[in-house]
């Protein structure tokens, strides 16, 4: 059927010029359905008092014209946030250059200390905050040194650079996520710890489950726990025969019985 919308033909050469193939079809009702869910999701927290059903919000369905006019609303807000975002980076550069720094943050194992803000370090961990807040350091001069000993140079530098930029480049997070996710839980920075955790679902595999089950159970991420049993037990001979199993089992007797006994569990249904 020729199509008055994806087809290549002039408008006057189309047979009736208001008939529409059903991808096109598809794709309309599809993007439709998409901006009415998105303006769903926004009035959500007024629904239980505007008294609206189900029935009149579908009535209140969009036409096309109005997703596009949607649409260019939220490219004008996402093109704002950008901007927002690129101004704030300010703050990323005065950590690469050590603009201004008062204070050095020590690595464990005699590292090499590391120039940050106080400002920075009190803003995105509430840990931090209430160490900044005691009266030795209020009472200390400029580039007063804190210790992270849980961190090496390496892990520790991650961490700065997250706090100051709310992201990790793909190497960095994938060698570091493990001591980045310890020290998320530790001083408090649910944002890391999120963003561990998004990072450690997308990378799952026969090789580092047993490592992120364990990261799991110490920092009592529930919903990571138990994803990834679900995927050793689904994957139980590969695990047990690697390894890694054994010192896994030393480590973590307690995680080993409930692994075991999941996988009997469903091994039995």
């Amino acid at each position: 059927m020729d199509c008055c919308v994806c087809t290549s033909m002039p408008l006057i050469l189309r047979p009736p010029r208001n008939s529409i193939c059903g991808a096109c079809y598809e794709g309309a009702r599809t993007i439709i359905t998409m901006i009415n869910n998105l303006e769903t999701q926004k009035t959500k927290p007024n629904s239980t008092n505007n008294g609206s059903s189900p029935a009149s919000r579908r009535n209140s369905s969009k036409t096309l014209d109005d997703c596009i006019r949607i649409w260019s609303e939220q490219m004008e807000i996402f093109n704002e946030q950008k901007e927002d975002l690129g101004f704030l980076r300010g703050i990323v550069a005065a950590f690469k250059e050590q603009i201004h720094t008062d204070i050095l943050v020590k690595p464990g194992s005699h590292g090499l200390p590391i120039p940050a803000h106080k400002f920075v370090l009190a803003t995105r961990s509430e840990i931090f905050k209430n160490m900044l807040e005691c009266d030795e350091c209020k009472a200390a001069p400029n580039n007063q040194t804190i210790t992270i000993p849980d961190l090496n140079h390496e892990e520790l530098s991650s961490l700065l650079e997250f706090l100051y930029s709310g992201t990790l480049p793909e190497q960095t997070i994938g060698r570091d996520v493990y001591a980045l996710s310890r020290a998320a839980d530790k001083y408090a920075i649910p944002h890391l710890l999120r963003y561990c955790e998004r990072y450690l679902l997308s990378s799952l595999n026969t090789s580092n489950a047993l490592e992120t089950l364990e990261i799991a159970d110490t920092c009592s991420n529930q919903a990571l726990k138990e994803t990834t049993l679900e995927f050793l037990v689904k994957n139980i001979e590969h695990v047990v025969t690697s390894p890694r199993f054994e010192a896994f089992v030393h480590r973590n007797p307690h995680l080993t019985v409930q692994l075991v006994s999941r996988a009997f569990a469903n091994g039995s249904k």
